[in-house]
């Protein structure tokens, strides 16, 4: 009898223990009637972070009242596993604050995010379940949720578009030069004092030069004739048709003295008369200091009539005394004016001219010379000897940063575009400044400057791509605009608008592998073989990078076995 009772007593723990997990090892019998899916069904990287909302739907009769379940999504790729957050539910007699599945059946929904690791881009999510009953636990099979991760965000060209600033070169200039004879009140001879005045052997000599010069052209001459606007007009007629006699003879015998007789020839010299010269008188009364000054020129303002004009300012008597004595005298006169246009350096004579001695470059002719040439060592060195010779011009010092911003020496960039900052902290070199930060991977500070200045295309397509790594994919797409670019092609690619992304892609001129490599990713979304098989053999020869991300990039996950996929890939 003692040895039976030894025997039964386990027997009867046994049966205790098996009783009391018997909760649990039903729910984990049953296990397939629960329904769960996860949304999105394949897993998507979005800024730095992979995110997902698991549903789950439990059958009448299945979760006991007093039970509970621990649920913790993972994604495993290899021995490597990554944890989404634990979800708890429980039964409706637990006292607790987890979301409560009856016993006649419920249902739940539940977010969680990770942070993206490299590892994990062809992953599988599952569904990890534990049962609790009171204080025992037991583990649910492992259920599949799903694939992941698509990380095409990933592909998004982070170089960001420098800005250059423009230069002011313009090949071909006007100048004029102009000189004055002077006469007596009422008189015409050209007086001898006139004739060997300063002014006159300065402007003689002048056009002489021009002469000499071959890059300047004469292109037009005028002799105006006046006379002061004082007096009965008939004599001012007279007078001022008499002066431009005296004055074109004068100035004729001086040009033949030049040996630029050219100028005066009949086709050549236009001659102008003006009476009285009323805007001359407007113009020195404007700018003299006498009395009365504004009254006078009130009185111009009123009156049209030139009679009632004198009038009306010779009753002004002391000023009139100052305007006979310091206006008056220097509106008789005859102006020779020489009109002339100088031709700069050709292309190739300024790209010469920069390989024999730059130092002999003039500011804007050496900005210039830099946008003669695609090769871009080339630029780098005319903006070097720019920001050397020029060095207070803040345009130097940013086409320069510029510079090694375009051939990839961020970091000597940024010397050159502090420089310019501290001279000019325009938008120009904000934006340089920017692209600097967000090759950096200081995405707040390059947003910032950004940010804060006018939207020009390079600020747009800078502001864009920061978009598309915060996962903001609407605002990348309006920050692009109609920019025909790869990343712009891509923005749309990642907001689902597949037609639009190919679309722009057929219009990028580039030859980059990732144009094709993108246009095999619409072909996989849209079912087209030919699409992701042909382009993909483009990407793959151009590229060995892409050629190796293909073989895990889970938007070909559907041609992982397809023998042409698998030929392109090895």
């Amino acid at each position: 009898m003692k040895r039976k009772n030894v025997i039964l007593i386990p027997v009867l723990v046994v049966g205790i223990v098996l009783n009391g997990c018997s909760p649990l090892k039903k729910m984990k019998q049953n296990a397939e009637q629960v329904k769960y899916n996860v949304n999105p069904p394949v897993l998507e990287l979005v800024g730095d972070e992979v995110a997902i909302t698991v549903n789950g739907t439990y059958p009448a009769k299945y979760f006991n009242k007093k039970a509970e379940m621990e649920l913790t999504p993972v994604l495993l790729s290899g021995d490597n596993e990554l944890p989404f957050d634990t979800y708890r539910v429980q039964g409706e007699s637990v006292q607790g604050n987890a979301k409560v599945i009856k016993y006649d059946g419920g249902s739940f929904s539940y977010s969680s995010k990770v942070t993206y690791r490299p590892e994990f881009q062809l992953s599988q999510l599952n569904l990890k379940a534990t049962g609790i009953y009171k204080d025992k636990t037991l583990e649910i099979d492992p259920y599949k949720l799903g694939d992941g991760i698509i990380t095409t965000c990933l592909l998004v060209q982070k170089d960001g578009k420098e800005t250059y600033a423009s230069d002011k070169f313009v090949r071909t200039t006007t100048d004029s030069y102009e000189a004055d004879i002077k006469y007596a009140l009422q008189q015409s001879e050209v007086r001898s004092a006139e004739t060997k005045k300063q002014e006159i052997k300065d402007f003689t000599e002048s056009i002489r030069v021009a002469k000499d010069n071959e890059r300047v052209n004469f292109t037009s001459a005028e002799l105006s004739a006046y006379a002061s606007p004082d007096g009965p007009l008939d004599l001012n007629t007279k007078l001022s048709n008499t002066r431009e006699k005296t004055g074109e003879a004068f100035f004729s015998k001086n040009f033949k003295t030049a040996k630029v007789e050219e100028i005066v020839q009949s086709d050549f010299l236009k001659v102008v008369t003006t009476p009285e010269d009323w805007d001359g008188f407007k113009k020195l009364m404007e700018a003299s200091n006498i009395r009365d000054k504004e009254l006078i020129l009130r009185v111009l303002s009123m009156y049209s009539d030139p009679v009632v004009r004198e009038r009306e300012i010779k009753n002004v008597a002391a000023a009139y005394e100052e305007i006979k004595k310091d206006i008056l005298p220097q509106l008789r006169r005859t102006k020779m004016t020489v009109n002339i246009e100088i031709v700069g350096l050709s292309d190739q004579e300024i790209l010469a001219q920069f390989d024999q001695d730059a130092d002999k470059l003039e500011l804007e002719e050496i900005l210039y010379a830099a946008t003669l040439t695609q090769d871009a060592n080339k630029k780098l060195a005319i903006y070097q000897a720019a920001a050397r010779n020029y060095p207070t011009d803040y345009r130097t010092k940013n086409n320069l940063g510029a510079a090694y911003l375009k051939i990839g020496r961020t970091g000597e960039a940024k010397t050159p575009l502090n420089d310019a900052k501290a001279i000019q902290n325009n938008d120009i070199v904000k934006n340089n400044l920017a692209v600097v930060a967000l090759r950096e991977g200081n995405l707040a500070e390059a947003e910032e400057l950004l940010t804060s200045i006018s939207a020009s295309e390079e600020a747009k397509y800078n502001l864009g791509i920061i978009k598309i790594i915060q996962g903001k994919y609407a605002d990348a797409i309006n920050y692009f605009g109609n920019q025909v670019e790869i990343n712009a092609a891509l923005a749309k690619l990642l907001a689902k608008q597949n037609d639009a992304a190919l679309t722009t892609l057929n219009s990028v001129k580039s030859e980059d592998a990732l144009v094709y490599y993108l246009k095999a990713i619409v072909g996989a979304r849209t079912q087209n073989n030919n699409l992701v098989i042909n382009n993909l053999r483009t990407a793959a020869s151009k590229s060995a990078e892409l050629k190796t991300n293909a073989k895990k990039d889970i938007e070909f996950a559907r041609y992982f076995d397809n023998a042409d996929f698998k030929s392109i890939v090895q």
